[in-house]
């Protein structure tokens, strides 16, 4: 019984590391979006591509995160 405790508080412990992880991901992600740019040119449009990539993928990860 003890031995169920203990595996079912690591899977715990586990998931809640997960979320973590997830949400300093999520964090970091945001905290970039509400930097400003000092100036914007015709290149800054694979800047974009990239936060916009990066946006995206944290909005898959949390709402993966939520089903769980």
């Amino acid at each position: 019984m003890e031995s169920n405790l203990l595996t079912g508080k690591a899977v715990q412990n586990e998931d809640f590391s997960e979320y973590v992880a997830h949400l300093q991901l999520h964090m970091t992600l945001q905290a970039r979006n509400l930097v400003p740019t000092l100036k914007h040119t015709v290149e800054d449009s694979r800047q974009e591509l990239l936060h916009q990539t990066q946006a995206n993928f944290e909005k898959l990860i949390s709402r993966q995160g939520s089903q769980i």
